[in-house]
């Protein structure tokens, strides 16, 4: 698939335009620190601006479906791009990072990898997560739970604060998970381990719990380019796949799928 991704993308900047068109990327919120950097990299190399817009995955597909224009899509999961190419909207599409569920815990929740599973199932716990089929991190976490031997009683439990399209909004400034651990929202809320990391930024006091093995869930993050999309936006996909947007996604904790292994 790697390897149809470059042909594409050689296809692509083999066409010629008159003028360059300034590139429209969707993304995951939780690609919003990192690709807002590659993006003003890239704009900065090749002299094209980057309109970046970021949100729940399943919802920006939706939006993509519904006719904006879009012309780069970085997505939590790779069902929503595959989606997408499937009904012939663009592609191929490309693995280009992975990410991985941690637990959020607010300072007084005691907690430890070893009794995760047993504070998440405590009633006095309110466990939080984002909205499945909106957002990836929804489906990863209800994922988490079927693997638990408990899938029922957590997901009859979890409230999903974030991600849908009606969940609350964070005050603008604010990082979303912090927010919603600071202002006493859950105990404990399973994110993103980048995102995570940012919201401890925010609130120091906050407790990042890695995720047992038997329990962790993976993440691989899809990027497509749509159809009818300037050379351009292949040019902008081939950098974020390229050592130096590999090597920023890395800096935000993601794993970089496309940096060559050696092998």
């Amino acid at each position: 698939m790697r390897h149809a991704f470059l042909t594409a993308a050689a296809l692509g900047l083999a066409m010629t335009q008159a003028q360059a068109q300034d590139l429209s990327l969707y993304a995951a919120g939780s690609l919003k620190a990192a690709l807002s950097d590659v993006a003003a990299d890239y704009a900065e190399t090749y002299g094209t601006p980057v309109a970046t817009s970021f949100g729940p995955s399943g919802l920006m597909r939706e939006r993509i479906e519904a006719g904006e224009t879009v012309h780069v899509f970085a997505s939590a999961n790779m069902r929503h791009p595959r989606t997408l190419e499937s009904a012939g909207n663009g592609g191929p599409v490309a693995l280009f990072a992975r990410n991985r569920l941690c637990a959020l815990a607010r300072p007084e929740v005691e907690v430890t990898p070893e009794t995760l599973l047993d504070v998440m199932l405590d009633d006095d716990t309110r466990l939080g997560m984002s909205t499945p089929k909106a957002d990836p991190s929804g489906d990863y976490a209800f994922a988490l739970f079927d693997r638990s031997g408990h899938a029922e009683a957590l997901k009859a439990k979890a409230l999903q604060l974030t991600g849908g399209p009606d969940s609350a909004a964070p005050p603008e400034g604010r990082n979303t998970y912090a927010w919603v651990l600071d202002s006493n929202r859950a105990d404990l809320f399973l994110t993103y381990c980048t995102n995570a990391v940012l919201a401890r930024k925010e609130v120091p006091e906050l407790q990042i719990v890695q995720i047992p093995d038997a329990l962790s869930v993976g993440a691989d993050y899809g990027l497509i380019v749509l159809d009818g999309a300037p050379p351009e936006a292949w040019q902008l996909a081939l950098h974020i796949l390229s050592p130096s947007g590999q090597a920023v996604l890395a800096e935000y904790g993601f794993d970089a799928a496309a940096v060559p292994t050696g092998e």
